[in-house]
């Protein structure tokens, strides 16, 4: 777009210049009609030197209207970068906007270079250092916000001898110029191999940070210390595969009192993280794939959404200590249903949207006293099949009977297809257990994704229809029915088993949607 608006832009200055030159052409023209004989006995030279010399000897210039310096400078700053640095090699005005660009990304694809998914040559390592070394040093320093290094494709080894490897000194370099010149945001993504960069983050100290608002790092080793300076403008740090412990994390977040967003994936040295009161600002948490991760605890006032995932073998500690603020929260770990019915109203009173995804259940879900006084957005995301055939899906109602405000009601049951022909249930339907007198007065939509004739979810989806008075839709996703593959035997198909078991008991103010490979074959055969 940006390149658009600047074609354009010239098109109309040259359209605004050729009028100009017409004009005075014309006016040229009749005035050496009408004083012709004069001229010619005054021994005048040609219309042209008139023309030339029509303003006291000096030549005419361009007087239309011009864009303001402004203008032109924000329209070059949202070029892509080859772009920009084409249209400063033809103008002036250009040239001095690239000097002061205010978003500077290096790139094998922005810088025109190649490189495949082992890496680059020697040829391409030595070009792309070289181009972004010659901009950055003639770059003033003015104006810089944005400094976006993507090197995934560089090596950092021992050998020094490879010509395929990158300096970490060129780096380091390039980091200095950004945190001298007041950038405020840094993203600099590395390769996934070790040995991992370390970044200087003594660059950070002093006055150096006091910019910097938004940190993106990847693939490098990043070690804070105590003697870390005052980030004060940092709002939103993202860590994606970073060597970092918790208590270096703590040092820098201890220094980072305007934080609003914090982000951590895949920072497997992170065993317990910490989040001051200090961080009053602080609104998101993300930390996810974290493997080492034990607990977490906040004492930030104003967390409002939180995500985390650990490691499916053993479950995360959360402590959010008064967490009232805290609406949304997403989690994974291991057997994270039953965590969540069992202590997450106590810990987080005022949630609204919970999303809940488990690789594993060690047992069925607890009916517990607590409530949810203010959910209104489950979504549970469960192994089924063979693989976990003990499981009661209807114990899922806690959930229900727990959530006088709930409207929606998602589950989606992870059910390997190799293993969807077992346990399907094809008895009679008083056989099902019967629904309790207790009704649910919000309940306006759920989903059942993964859906197949267990015995104990056809009950939660009969539990459903039956009590949720206010229900206008219930959709059933049946994306592996047997009776779908070659070979398998009528009696199994699951829209038979929906038939025989659900619709029925569908309230004529709601609706019954059943999606899956045998609505769309019985919607060809008919």
């Amino acid at each position: 777009m940006a390149m658009l608006a600047l074609t354009r832009l010239m098109a109309v200055r040259r359209r605004r210049q050729k009028r100009q030159r017409q004009r005075r052409r014309i006016q040229a023209r009749d005035g050496l009609i009408s004083t012709g004989a004069a001229t010619a006995r005054e021994g005048s030279g040609s219309p042209c030197e008139q023309d030339g010399n029509s303003q006291g000897g000096k030549p005419a210039s361009y007087s239309g209207p011009t864009l303001p310096e402004n203008i032109l400078y924000h329209i070059h700053s949202l070029l892509p970068l080859r772009d920009a640095a084409r249209a400063a090699c033809v103008s002036h005005a250009f040239l001095n906007s690239w000097r002061c660009r205010p978003n500077l990304n290096f790139s094998i694809e922005t810088l025109g270079l190649e490189a495949n998914e082992y890496g680059a040559d020697k040829a391409t390592v030595e070009e792309f250092t070289k181009n972004v070394d010659h901009i950055l040093k003639r770059h003033s320093g003015i104006g810089l916000k944005t400094l976006d290094i993507d090197v995934y494709f560089l090596r950092f080894d021992v050998d020094p001898q490879d010509g395929n490897n990158a300096n970490p000194c060129h780096l380091d370099s390039w980091l200095r110029l950004a945190l001298t010149s007041g950038v405020e945001e840094l993203i600099l993504v590395l390769p996934a191999k070790t040995p991992k960069y370390n970044f200087p983050c003594s660059l950070l100290s002093g006055k150096s940070g006091n910019s910097i608002q938004y940190i993106r790092l990847s693939s490098c080793a990043f070690r804070p210390t105590i003697s870390l300076g005052c980030l004060r403008s940092l709002k939103r740090l993202h860590l994606y595969s970073v060597g970092i412990t918790g208590d270096e994390l703590g040092c820098l977040l201890s220094n980072s009192s305007a934080l609003e967003r914090l982000e951590v994936l895949l920072c497997s040295e992170i065993l317990c993280l910490k989040l001051p009161r200090l961080l009053q600002r602080l609104s998101y948490l993300e930390v996810v794939s974290c493997d080492s991760l034990q607990v977490i605890e906040s004492e930030a006032p104003s967390l409002s959404s939180c995500s985390f995932s650990g490691h499916r073998h053993h479950l995360v500690q959360l402590s959010l200590g008064e967490a009232l603020q805290v609406k949304k929260l997403e989690m994974s770990c291991f057997s994270a249903v039953c965590y969540a019915r069992e202590q997450l109203s106590t810990i987080v009173p005022n949630l609204k949207t919970l999303t809940i995804a488990t690789s594993c259940e060690m047992a069925s879900t607890p009916i517990v006293p607590s409530k949810f006084h203010h959910l209104k957005h489950l979504n549970i995301r469960i192994p089924g099949g063979a693989l976990y055939p003990a499981y009661d899906f209807l114990s899922l109602a806690s959930f229900l009977d727990a959530s006088p405000s709930l409207e929606t009601f998602v589950l989606d049951i992870l059910v390997p297809e190799c293993h969807v022909e077992h346990g399907l249930f094809s008895g009679d339907p008083s056989q099902l257990v019967q629904a309790p007198e207790h009704h649910h007065d919000t309940l306006k939509c759920m989903k059942i994704t993964g859906f197949y004739p267990e015995k104990s979810l056809l009950e939660l989806a009969c539990r459903v229809l039956e009590t949720a008075t206010s229900l206008d839709c219930l959709t059933l996703g049946t994306s592996y029915c047997s009776c779908w593959r070659p070979g398998s035997w009528p009696g199994k198909c699951y829209l038979a088993a929906i038939g025989t078991y659900i619709e029925g008991k569908v309230a004529s103010a709601a609706r019954l949607d059943v999606e899956g490979p045998c609505t769309r074959r019985r919607a060809v055969e008919v």
